[in-house]
Parts: structure tokens; C-alpha cells; sequence
């Protein structure tokens, strides 16, 4: 099987990929009115500031949407669940659900999902969901 192809982190993703790293999800948020930017950019889609700050998410997310695959791809065996999720603290962000049925009977809309960190090559670590646990 042909190896996933593996993001490759610029100046502007950096705190991103470092902070998946170290076991956080780290966000940019805008300074001037409080809106996330994911992905990470230069000014704010809502207000146009040029100044971002950076915040480290909760790690828990609900499910927004997914598609079951059932083609093969590269890293991944069929059938997969390729899903949005969005974060509790509101952007929605494309990742894959694991320890979780490939079955839409196993994945109500709006399932409470936590992160899970998977360390896929030196310098990357890939920012998975699964179903929350208890009190999660």
C-alpha cells in the first residue's frame, strides 16, 4: 500500500503542527473580534484585523457531517470515515473518525467526539476524532 500523503507545514501553519506535537490542538483566533481562523491565515474573514493570537482548543467536537469510503487509498484501509467535525468552540475542521463502526447507525449527526493526536512521521502528528468517552 502506497503511503498517505502527509502535510507539509508553512510559517503560517506552523503553531498548528507543533502544537499537534505536543499533544494540543492550537487554533488562531482573531484579536480584533474574537473569531477563529482555520484554516490558519494572515488577516480575519470577518472584521479584516491583521493580528491573530494563538489558543489551544478543547479537544472536544461533534460530528458535523461524513462519508463512509470505500475506496482504497493510500495510509488508509477501507472502509474509512472521512468526517467534519466541529469543534466546541466553533470552526469546523476535515479529519477521519477512528474507533468507530464504519455505519451510519454508529454515527448520529452530532455525535460528541474528543482528540485523539496520531504521530504519522518525524515532525506530524495528525488530529483524529473518536466517539467521546463518559464525562467527556
Amino acid at each position: 500500500m502506497a503511503e498517505r500523503a502527509l502535510p507539509r507545514p508553512t510559517p503560517e501553519t506552523a503553531h498548528f503542527w507543533e502544537g499537534t506535537l505536543a499533544g494540543e490542538l492550537r487554533l488562531q483566533r482573531c484579536a480584533g473580534c474574537g473569531s477563529f481562523r482555520l484554516p490558519p491565515r494572515p488577516l480575519c474573514g470577518r472584521c479584516g484585523a491583521d493580528v491573530a493570537e494563538i489558543v489551544v482548543a478543547s479537544g472536544r467536537a461533534r460530528l458535523h457531517s461524513y462519508v463512509i469510503s470505500h475506496l482504497p487509498a493510500p495510509g488508509f484501509e477501507p472502509p474509512h470515515v472521512i468526517a467534519i467535525v466541529e469543534l466546541a468552540e466553533g470552526p469546523r475542521l476535515l479529519s477521519n473518525l477512528i474507533d468507530v463502526a464504519p455505519d451510519p447507525a454508529a454515527l448520529p449527526l452530532d455525535l460528541p467526539l474528543e482528540l485523539v493526536l496520531e504521530r504519522v512521521a518525524e515532525g506530524i502528528a495528525l488530529p483524529l476524532f473518536r466517539p467521546a468517552g463518559p464525562g467527556a
